[in-house]
């Protein structure tokens, strides 16, 4: 099973460049089923492009999560505080076998799609 994910592009570029080891979410899939992730890098882009596989996913505590995924987080510390402010837990998202499409492809005219706020089932 896969999902469609919606992430910046500058992260989206850090992921295939492998720079980028861990997708950090507020929120996970409740579906266990997933292995793939399908990226859509969001405005100015707004194209899907590319994929990646789910090595596994981590559930901690704020500081513990960063304690563990900073190296590869592809995030300076503050905007992961930022991003998680109100939340006291995490989930990040092991990457793995990063696939960069050569042609991006139409959220709407390959998906019948319109962007999700988090991710969507595919």
């Amino acid at each position: 099973m896969k999902v469609l994910l919606s992430i910046k592009p500058e992260f989206a570029d850090k992921i295939f460049a492998g720079t980028k080891l861990f997708e950090f979410r507020r929120t996970i899939f409740k579906n266990k089923d997933v292995k793939k992730v399908v990226v859509y890098a969001s405005s100015p882009i707004q194209k899907v492009i590319g994929e990646f596989e789910i090595d596994f996913i981590i559930k901690n505590s704020l500081n513990e999560l960063w304690h563990q995924t900073q190296e590869f987080s592809g995030i300076t510390q503050e905007y992961f505080f930022q991003y998680f402010s109100n939340k006291e837990e995490g989930f990040a998202i092991k990457i793995k076998n990063q696939k960069k499409y050569k042609q991006p492809k139409s959220l709407k005219e390959d998906y019948n799609l319109l962007p999700p706020q988090s991710f969507i089932y595919l």
